[in-house]
């Protein structure tokens, strides 16, 4: 399935926007740097799944405590709170894209240098725990 260009800059948008939110972690929590990533975060989720599909991510009734922390770490992020909001908005992300953490790190035990560290046995079991993954007893 190729993607259209709006779905292109979507992405691009989307990853620039994860960029600037790493960046305002190591630097110190920077509050423009953290804001900035989250504002181009959503604007390339909203073009990358399109406006009506968001909207229904974000206010689907089992995602909507999700989406509220999410929404108010960014505001505490904009009026200069920064590590506040940081702590409430990674509890919102958790709670919004929580579903998806057995998948990538199924998909990361797959890569050929991190792979054989996220399955070792020492770090498997607290993993799957993390990541809610249902593994069979040996």
């Amino acid at each position: 399935m190729w993607l259209t260009d709006i779905q292109k800059c979507g992405a691009a948008l989307t990853s620039i926007g994860v960029i600037f939110f790493m960046l305002g972690i190591v630097f110190f929590f920077n509050a423009r740097l953290l804001a900035f990533g989250n504002l181009l975060f959503l604007a390339g989720i909203f073009l990358l799944i399109g406006t009506q599909k968001a909207v229904a991510f974000f206010t689907s009734p089992h995602k909507i405590k999700g989406t509220v922390c999410f929404g108010t770490g960014i505001i505490l992020i904009l009026f200069k709170w920064a590590f506040v909001g940081f702590a409430v908005e990674v509890l919102g992300i958790l709670a919004l894209f929580g579903s998806f953490f057995g998948v990538i790190l199924s998909f990361l035990r797959q890569l050929p240098i991190i792979g054989p560290f996220l399955s070792s046995p020492a770090v498997a079991p607290f993993l799957d725990r993390t990541a809610n993954i249902q593994v069979l007893p040996v």
